[in-house]
């Protein structure tokens, strides 16, 4: 279980260190920052994928995903005494993730490239600097692996460090280029772990959605992002994970009706038999919050839970009498997995409040800056570069 997470100079965010717990819940009011903390663990997700730098472009490069307020907020900033204006700049420009979970931590300093005259890739941010430590904060003691520039350097069994890597490529991660099971078996762990985090944010409903047509059925214990293998991940649940809890969940929602999975040449379709009516409808037919509901449940109940599930917004579409039955849900989820969720719909947001053992932050906005007030701040160091 992740027990801290890190965040600084990322949009809105200029610096945050949250406690996280079984269950965690980001909410406020529009623009006040939910979105960010959301990508912020996505781009970590990216991480152990290889594929940080590349998200980071598609959010419009490094520069357009900076933090674009002053280095220091001041005081007399805060209360109007002076302008919000920049100063001299004390500190290099970076933009700086991590995470320490109850065995690792992990962090990863990204900034501006050198300029290469000879390179059209100028834009691409330059990882300056990582580290994987054991415990909760990183100290020199406790640093497992750690990459400045280009060269990683491991802790070795007899305690002394060596380099492993000295040519590391400035996009390339030592997440990925430098975990080993002999070098550096924590670091492949790690990495492994974080490649499981899943995330659900656009579940599509629309009229072309994938999950409204047939599509060809295979085994599939996890709901893609999109849900478009919906049929499939359903009858995976009824055959090796657990089907009463399946039913409960549709029931819960939506007394009296059941569901079924329809098989044509292959083809795997899921109609739901509603009270009332003399058929069962097609998933072209349902409403976007009834489809919406459905799969959440698939994914909720996965029969390969995640170490980390991540819900953003999940009450997209869904009416308000939904909203109970997936409080629900997510809590029976959080049994088996840690979630976190970003919601702004106070009867979803009131009936996890409800919960034993939450976590719960309301994000705001100070002169621009994401806060959250009331928090007793981990601590927390980031890797030197």
């Amino acid at each position: 279980m992740i027990i801290t997470l890190a965040i600084s100079g990322y949009r809105s965010i200029r610096e945050m260190v949250l406690p996280l717990e079984q269950l965690t819940l980001i909410t406020g009011a529009n623009g006040s920052g939910k979105s960010s903390l959301y990508r912020a663990i996505r781009l970590l997700a990216d991480v152990a994928q290889g594929q940080v730098v590349s998200a980071l472009a598609r959010e419009g490069g490094l520069q357009s995903t900076l933090w674009a307020g002053p280095e220091i907020v001041s005081r007399a900033m805060k209360t109007g005494q002076v302008p919000v204006q920049g100063t001299v700049r004390q500190k290099q420009v970076s933009l700086k993730l991590g995470f320490a979970d109850q065995d690792y931590g992990y962090a990863i300093d990204l900034g501006l490239p050198q300029q290469d005259k000879t390179s059209m890739f100028n834009a691409d941010p330059e990882i300056k600097s990582e580290a994987l430590w054991v415990g909760e904060c990183l100290r020199r003691a406790n640093e497992i692996a750690g990459r400045t520039g280009p060269a990683v350097k491991v802790l070795s069994e007899t305690g002394s460090r060596h380099t492993v890597i000295g040519n590391l490529a400035s996009f390339d991660s030592m997440m990925t280029h430098a975990a080993d099971p002999k070098t550096a078996p924590e670091l492949l762990a790690i990495r492994e772990r974080m490649r499981q985090w899943r995330f659900y944010d656009h579940l599509r409903t629309d009229q072309d959605a994938p999950s409204r047509t047939p599509q060809i059925g295979t085994r599939t214990p996890t709901l893609c992002s999109t849900g478009a293998d919906v049929a499939a991940a359903f009858q995976t649940i009824r055959e090796i994970g657990n089907p009463d809890a399946l039913a409960d969940a549709i029931e819960d929602a939506f007394p009296g009706s059941s569901v079924e999975l329809s098989v044509t040449d292959g083809m795997f379709e899921l109609l739901m038999h509603q009270k009332g009516l003399l058929r069962p409808l097609r998933t072209a037919e349902l409403s976007d919050g009834t489809l919406r509901y459905l799969l959440l449940v698939v994914a909720l109940l996965t029969p390969r839970p995640a170490p980390l599930l991540v819900l953003n917004e999940p009450e997209t579409s869904l009416h308000p009498s939904l909203l109970d039955p997936l409080a629900r849900l997510i809590s029976r989820a959080a049994e088996k997995s840690q979630v976190i969720v970003v919601s702004h719909a106070g009867v979803l947001v009131d009936a996890l409040n409800r919960q034993a053992g939450i976590a719960s932050y309301e994000l705001n906005k100070e002169l621009g800056e994401t806060i959250v007030d009331g928090v007793d701040k981990p601590d927390w160091k980031w890797p030197a570069r």
